[in-house]
């Protein structure tokens, strides 16, 4: 059967400036997709969850299916709320408590207009083994996931944990370590690739 793969979202997806040297994601999918398959890239480095509303509108008709990466700029937004100082753990939980509201509205919204397209979908998580991370936006991301991961089931929308997928130092850019490498990008397009048929499901 052939098909065509539209991937959305962010620089998870959207990484070839930070691979000049190597494959990006898009890179990768298209050489292990089947000869009667097309991949397009329609993610956008910095994008965060409201504008894959924009994104929708530039799926190509005859997409057939689609994954969608994107929360990691949100989270990164979040950053300034997480250095705030708090007079006591009560008020510390009550913004982390109003993101996650924010961020869990807004991500529904979006994954309702992206199914409204009537075609198979499937999500990542956001990665949390980037080096250098904080301990503190670890758990911050905690959040970001959690969100992701009821959203997509409560929809029954396949999820690819990408945490599982990019655990090592080689998997993140030197250009910037919150991008996939080439060696991450490949794990990511393997997963992608597994979901879709298109070869076994890698080993975690």
């Amino acid at each position: 059967m052939s098909g065509h793969l539209v991937l959305l979202g962010d620089s998870i997806f959207d990484n070839a400036i930070y691979v000049p040297d190597g494959p990006a994601v898009i890179d990768h999918v298209r050489r292990l997709a089947p000869s009667d398959w097309r991949a397009t890239l329609v993610a956008q480095d910095g994008d965060v969850v409201d504008d894959v509303f924009g994104q929708v509108e530039r799926v190509p008709q005859d997409a057939t299916h689609l994954v969608i990466s994107i929360g990691g700029n949100n989270a990164l937004q979040a950053t300034e709320v997480l250095s705030r100082p708090a007079t006591n753990v009560g008020t510390a939980v009550d913004d982390l408590t109003e993101i996650r509201r924010d961020f869990q509205r807004g991500y529904r919204a979006m994954l309702w207009r992206v199914l409204s397209l009537d075609l198979p979908l499937a999500v990542c998580t956001i990665y949390d083994a980037v080096p250098g991370l904080s301990s503190q936006m670890q758990t911050a991301l905690c959040i970001f996931n959690d969100t992701i991961t009821r959203e997509a089931m409560a929809m029954q929308v396949p999820v690819i944990d990408i945490r599982h997928l990019c655990h090592e130092a080689a998997d993140y850019s030197e250009i910037s370590p919150i991008e996939p490498s080439a060696q991450g990008g490949g794990k990511i397009a393997r997963a992608i690739a597994g979901l879709l048929g298109w070869m076994p499901q890698p080993a975690h």
